[in-house]
């Protein structure tokens, strides 16, 4: 398979915007991609949360804002944010086993944006990545962050394959 992820150490810096710009034009040109993309949810000027956007165009909430600062021992947290694993496991499970499980006659290309630490509580997500990574008709395109602390087992595991090209952006 041919991969390519994009990475960065901050957020903000374009990741998704230049995802996006790779996926409209991929489209227009007719080349059948899927896959899905986070963008952030603001309210009165403020970051609130993420959701999750599919390509075919649907979406739901991947972490919201929680001003609850005690966790109960089923909330997946990442600073601020509660991340909301059933409604990301519903959008984005589906549409990996159907790019997994797809025609083998075409090639596909297959957007994740992004591995990073609320996308990786689940481990039915992990699974499919690495099903993904590993199905020889399909190309992905994705994001991925440097690590700040602790690396992420899988984020690792990517960057280190023979098969993925990683390029690292700094300010789009």
């Amino acid at each position: 398979s041919c991969v390519h992820f994009v990475s960065s150490s901050f957020s903000g810096v374009g990741k998704t915007t230049l995802i996006q710009k790779v996926t409209q034009a991929l489209k227009s040109s007719g080349i059948p991609i899927d896959g899905f993309y986070t963008e952030e949810v603001r309210e009165g000027g403020r970051r609130t949360g993420f959701d999750v956007v599919t390509l075919s165009g649907k979406r739901g909430p991947l972490s919201r804002v929680s001003s609850d600062s005690s966790t109960s021992r089923r909330e997946y947290r990442v600073g601020q944010y509660v991340v909301d694993l059933v409604s990301f496991e519903q959008l984005v499970l589906p549409m990996l086993r159907n790019v997994n499980h797809g025609s083998n006659a075409e090639k596909k290309i297959c957007v994740i944006d992004e591995i990073g630490k609320m996308e990786l509580f689940s481990q039915a997500f992990i699974q499919a990545v690495r099903q993904t990574l590993t199905g020889s008709e399909t190309v992905v395109l994705g994001t991925i962050p440097i690590p700040k602390g602790k690396p992420l087992d899988l984020v690792e595991e990517i960057r280190s394959r023979k098969d993925v090209k990683v390029f690292n952006v700094s300010n789009i």
